[in-house]
């Protein structure tokens, strides 16, 4: 048996580095160059085979026709798709597969949608280079009573930025598979501010914690508000940070470029760090001499929208908690009435005092549903509902449950927080039973 074992060795070698190889070269999709490669004899329209897709470079490894694989950013390309479905996506891009644009008026915006009153997602410089992506259609531009000539186009900016542009203020032309300009006018690009200075000026940079409370749907609405930003007024030189904690106002006279995604402000307490084109980190020191990191990213959702679903559905929640009594009595917590504005009276709750509620505690306060609840927790309560008693500064939380003939009340005092939701029960809380009577009762 032992004579076999060298064999058996070999051939599980063999095995290995085959399945290893294999699935080096596994080609996971294919995608449409967006932005020409010269240097790699890469045109834009041109179909690549994507091998890796990393989240922490921001780039994807694509093949060559040589056979040799490049790293290339995650903005030139689309996103992989089988050979099929990408044949699909080509046709999209392929009326403009060569077409690009030079930005005829400085600041012009590009928007979230082909319409003129959308959302700017970027503004361009003069003299800009920028991609054609495809044409889209749009709301007619007006200047006054008449409709100015053009087109909307998908474009794409060199940091990867997308958005919807109208062409009267572009000049459009083709390049050759070196890059070239080829018809269409030359216009030359307005010197001053940095390239990638101008890009994050053109943005506005809200705290990174909001993109976590938006994808989880866990909104604090002390914590999250628009004015929550940072932003640099290029025209003016001005830089303002407002967050929960700090709002700053400074002028600024220039910049020194440390490297090439660092800015100092001349005289004022603020480096900014550019990671990549959504992310920025802002190093701020304060008036104590306290230097702090803060992360800004942009957003391309409406804030305005979801602070008002968030709002909307803490009034739906309590005005349904009020609907259904609006009066509760419990022969051994006392009576508890709701009102429409959010105001509550609750007499006769000795025996949750001091455990749960202060005795300096009153017999009124205010009431609503400002916490959300973890999904497995949703399969037994309808949510919790936080109480602020007059004479009492803590507020005291509780889930709660509607039930057919009243309302179930589960002190929260001991529950694991993370956030604006509360995650797990207390280990031993004390579970209130009230039972619901109409107001005419």
């Amino acid at each position: 048996m032992k004579r076999f074992l060298p064999l058996i060795s070999l051939i599980f070698i063999l095995i290995f580095s085959a399945i290893t190889t294999s699935c080096k070269d596994k080609i996971m999709g294919w995608s449409v160059v967006l932005w020409n490669m010269p240097e790699d004899s890469l045109q834009s329209g041109d179909i690549v085979p994507v091998y890796i897709k990393s989240n922490i470079s921001h780039v994807y490894v694509i093949g060559l026709e040589n056979g040799k694989k490049i790293e290339v950013p995650l903005w030139q390309l689309t996103e992989p798709l089988s050979k099929k479905k990408n044949l699909a996506q080509k046709a999209r891009y392929e009326a403009n597969a060569h077409t690009y644009a030079s930005v005829k008026l400085d600041g012009l915006p590009c928007r979230a949608e082909p319409v003129n009153t959308a959302k700017q997602v970027y503004r361009l410089r003069k003299g800009e280079v920028i991609k054609i992506l495809y044409k889209g259609k749009g709301q007619a531009v007006m200047a006054g009573k008449n409709a100015l000539e053009g087109d909307w186009y998908r474009i794409l900016t060199k940091d990867g930025t997308q958005g919807w542009c109208f062409s009267y203020n572009l000049n459009l032309y083709e390049v050759d598979a070196a890059g070239n300009q080829i018809g269409g006018e030359v216009i030359a690009e307005e010197e001053g501010e940095d390239e990638l200075f101008t890009a994050i000026a053109s943005r506005v940079w809200y705290p990174d914690y909001f993109d976590t409370m938006i994808k989880s749907n866990n909104i604090d609405l002390t914590r999250i508000h628009p004015s929550f930003n940072f932003n640099i007024d290029l025209e003016n030189k001005k830089v303002s940070l407002n967050t929960k904690d700090i709002h700053e106002i400074w002028e600024y006279k220039g910049y020194e470029k440390k490297d090439d995604r660092e800015f100092d402000l001349t005289d004022i307490p603020v480096v900014i760090i550019s990671r990549r084109s959504d992310f920025i980190v802002l190093r701020y020191t304060d008036e104590s001499g306290k230097p702090q990191e803060l992360d800004f990213i942009t957003i391309d959702v409406d804030l305005n929208e979801i602070l008002e679903n968030e709002r909307n559905r803490r009034s739906s929640a309590y005005l349904q908690i009020w609907s259904r009594g609006p009066v509760y009595t419990s022969t051994n917590y006392g009576k508890l009435v709701f009102d429409e504005d959010g105001s509550f009276q609750w007499t006769n709750y000795r025996l949750l005092v001091p455990s749960v509620i202060k005795a300096t505690a009153k017999n009124a306060g205010t009431a609503q549903v400002k916490y959300t609840i973890s999904k497995a927790l949703a399969q037994s309560y309808d949510g919790v509902v936080t109480f602020k008693f007059n004479g009492m500064s803590e507020e005291v939380n509780f889930l709660y449950r509607l039930e057919d003939d009243g309302l179930r009340l589960e002190d929260a005092s001991g529950a694991r927080m993370d956030g604006n939701q509360l995650k797990e029960r207390s280990s031993s809380p004390i579970i209130v039973y009230f039972k619901r009577h109409s107001s005419a009762n």
